[in-house]
């Protein structure tokens, strides 16, 4: 396990910073990811690193940026230490969908894929045991 688990896990509630996800629920652990990625100069700094559920880590990979199709252009993603996630994210909640707010919050919907039909299962679920935003 990343030896910043627990501080990064703490400072995030055990949810995903990203798709808010609740860590509690799962059977392993949320993973920490770097915000800047290493491959583009990214340190292990604290500030650089987030709670990341698997789905979002795993879109996110080294992307820096994501498409906003209303403004047709690359948009840096949301971070989590700098941007506001009500600020950015809102969830629809009878489709159970999060929808962007901003640029920003648009190019990560789509870069991280947070709509997929898994996503919006188990969102349905979560949201019916209270967990959810």
């Amino acid at each position: 396990m990343n030896p910043h688990y627990p501080l990064v896990a703490e400072r995030a509630a055990h949810r995903c910073e990203y798709c808010r996800a609740p860590e509690d629920i799962f059977n392993y652990a949320f993973e920490v990811e770097h915000i800047h990625p290493k491959g583009h100069a990214g340190s292990d700094d604290e500030a650089n690193l987030a709670l990341a559920c698997r789905a979002c880590n795993l879109f996110k990979g080294d992307y820096l940026t994501g498409f906003d199709e209303a403004s047709q252009q690359a948009i840096r993603l949301f971070h989590p230490r700098q941007d506001r996630w009500e600020e950015h994210f809102t969830v629809e909640v009878e489709s159970r969908k999060i929808l962007g707010l901003t640029e920003i919050g648009r190019a990560t919907v789509q870069r991280l894929r947070m709509n997929q039909a898994f996503s919006l299962a188990a969102r349905a679920h979560w949201m019916r045991f209270g967990l959810f935003p």
